[in-house]
């Protein structure tokens, strides 16, 4: 296979020949707008069950019916809609970040500042510990996509036109910004690189990554994957730093504020996607109107 081939594993973009575009071109503006969604996902997370105190397992329910939602909305859409797709991607964020912290926290002083002994309604945690917490999560993304590929469907994105595989593709989003949640935070609270020496560190991997693009053995799928994974704790450890005290590394700009400065940024990035799109749309529809017909 030559490389311009394995291009296609990534290029999302579609032609006037596809049958539908349900997902948008990967190119330097699709990750910059992936980790402003993904951080945006950390401190909004982080604001409902931590901020406002909802705990981690009622707020875990709640977002997690956000994205079933947001979800529903983009699978029956006909068309690639810029505020569909990365509403989605944002819940998957969002409901991302507390279900991480579900699984691998629980009610110790470790976890809960200002003296607090609980955090919401409900259970505190699981406390699996992020070790255990990213071994499971990764074993649930490599079992989506062994029955991706048994069920024969393609993982060319740009391909994927049924509701089967577009199912299976956000199943994999959905643990995939977990997975990057449980890397971000371990990154972050327990390897002793702290926010800024975890960013590097993950910013470093993608940089190896683009590398890799260059190289015919090993496919862009592949890379796309991995990318999509690192991404996320590069905006988990992010959103940590903004948002987090002076005294553990963090600039203390608080959830509420962060979470309104990147909605802001996110939003006006849709829009300019979204304007994008119709500019492009417009030549093909006039195009197929003024087409003879067969």
């Amino acid at each position: 296979m030559q490389k311009s081939d394995m291009l296609t594993d990534l290029d999302v973009a579609g032609t006037t020949k596809s049958v539908m575009k349900k997902l948008p071109e990967v190119t330097l503006a699709f990750w910059i707008m992936k980790i402003a969604a993904t951080t945006l996902g950390e401190t909004a997370g982080d604001l409902f069950s931590q901020t406002l105190k909802l705990g981690y397992f009622l707020t875990t329910v709640a977002l997690f019916l956000v994205f079933v939602v947001t979800l529903v909305v983009q699978l029956r859409s006909d068309h690639y809609n810029p505020f569909f797709y990365w509403t989605v991607i944002l819940s998957t964020s969002m409901a991302g970040t507390t279900m991480s912290d579900f699984m691998n926290r629980d009610a110790s002083a470790k976890y809960l500042s200002n003296g607090a002994t609980s955090l919401g309604w409900g259970p505190q945690g699981l406390g699996l510990g992020y070790p255990t917490g990213a071994a499971i999560l990764v074993s649930i993304l490599l079992v989506i996509f062994a029955v991706w590929k048994a069920a024969g469907m393609t993982f060319v994105i740009q391909d994927i036109v049924s509701f089967r595989g577009e199912a299976l593709f956000w199943s994999a989003i959905l643990v995939s910004n977990t997975l990057g949640t449980s890397m971000g935070d371990f990154l972050s609270d327990s390897s002793g690189l702290g926010y800024a020496g975890g960013a590097l560190l993950v910013t470093a991997a993608l940089v190896v990554l683009v590398a890799l693009m260059k190289v015919p053995a090993v496919p862009n799928v592949l890379l796309f994957w991995i990318a999509f994974v690192l991404t996320r704790p590069l905006g988990a450890t992010a959103g940590d730093f903004l948002t987090k005290p002076v005294a553990k590394g963090g600039l203390d700009l608080g959830t509420a504020g962060s979470s309104a400065v990147l909605l802001a940024v996110l939003f006006g990035l849709m829009a300019h996607a979204q304007i994008r799109e119709r500019r492009t749309a417009a030549p093909a529809e006039r195009e197929a109107v003024t087409q003879p017909a067969d």
